[in-house]
Formats: C-alpha cells, structure tokens, sequence
C-alpha cells in the first residue's frame, strides 16, 4: 500500500503519540524508529538508504500506510515525491522544549550507545553503527551541541513549511489534541483522550540504564 501520511518532524516531537493516534484513527500501520528494535530485517533496509542506494520507496515502506520520527522522517523530500498523494504532518513542538528532551534522550543514546546497547540484540547495535552517518553527520554534522541542533531543527522546520504545499501540510503537536489531526486527516474524532507517551522515564525503559549527565 502507498504511503498516505508523512511524517516530517524530527524524533521528539511527539512522535510516538502521534504514532498512536494514527493507528487509533485508522492509519496504520505507522512507521517509527521502533520499527526497526522490533524487526531485524528493517536496519538493513534502512541501512541501503543511508548509502544512498537507489531503492524503491513503496518497498521500503511495505505493509504501512503512514510514517512519524526517525528514519523515515530524514528523508520525507524524497518520499513526497515518491508519494504525491500522501498528507504531511509535520510535528513540531517550541526548539527549547525541544532540545531539553532531545538532549536528554536520542543525543545521549547516540552518545553512549556502544555501551548501551553492549548487550541488546545485535540489529539494534546495528542501527547505531550504520545509521549514523545517515542521522549524526548528515543531519547535525556530527554529534550536535546545542547550536548544532537548534539550527538542524530550525533548517527542517523552515524547509516544510518551504517545500510543502500548505494545502498537503498540517503542522501539528500533540497538545493540539484530536481536532486539527481528524480535520486534517477529514475522520472523526474518537471519544477516547489522546494519546500521551514517551515521557523521559518511558524512553529509557527501552535500554538498561541512564547514563548520567
């Protein structure tokens, strides 16, 4: 199936929510870094995609109908092309919020991830061997202090909003709740409360420990 939802903001800003809500609301499965801890042969998929080899985008994409977060959020001036009919949704959140959670969660486990994930399978030791230069150098230009990061945050925010036609593209956080995303998405909105996940604590669950600052 096509993609019908992509996702362009980058990891921590409400991804895994909006990735919840999605599937909640029909679209799913969604595609999201957790894809690839939970199935083995997407580190290689995604592994040929960052050696910028030609691939086929509704392959890479097989079995989902949307996409939020990493990797699939690196490339999304490729796949709205590949996918001219698809929505974007674009997750964003104010750039301070921001990096207090990134900096204290994907940037400290991309710090320290070999002796993170020592002990974890060995495809989820692959993502961080083989994506890095895909995410770190290529997004940030290397390990990103603050500076670094803001300004890659504020080039994919501005770049949206740049290429995106504003009737595809819905700008959009969490905390706006179901209203926009089902008007957007033209469904209805479910008498459930949206989805809240992946606070800090619920991150780290997926490793051992929290290295200290």
């Amino acid at each position: 199936m096509p993609l019908k939802i992509i996702g362009t903001g980058m990891s921590r800003t409400g991804t895994l929510s909006t990735r919840t809500a999605l599937e909640t609301l029909g679209f799913g499965p969604c595609h999201h870094m957790m894809a690839l801890f939970e199935n083995p042969d997407q580190v290689e998929t995604w592994a040929a995609v960052a050696r910028c080899e030609p691939v086929d985008w509704n392959a890479v994409f097989h079995g989902y109908s949307a996409q939020v977060d990493f990797p699939g959020g690196r490339v999304w001036q490729q796949t709205i092309q590949a996918f001219p009919e698809a929505k974007v949704l674009h997750t964003e959140r104010p750039e301070e919020e921001w990096w207090a959670s990134f900096s204290k969660t994907v940037l400290k486990v991309w710090a320290n991830h070999q002796r993170l994930t020592q002990n974890m399978p060995q495809h989820i030791r692959d993502i961080f061997v083989k994506l890095t230069p895909f995410y770190i150098d290529d997004t940030f230009g290397g390990l990103p202090d603050k500076d670094m990061a803001l300004a890659a945050y504020r080039r994919n925010n501005r770049l949206v909003r740049e290429l995106v036609p504003a009737d595809r593209l819905l700008v959009f956080t969490p905390s706006d709740g179901w209203s926009p995303l089902c008007a957007f998405l033209g469904v209805a909105v479910p008498e459930t409360p949206f989805p809240r996940s992946n606070a800090r604590d619920e991150f780290w669950e997926n490793f051992e420990e929290e290295p200290a600052d």
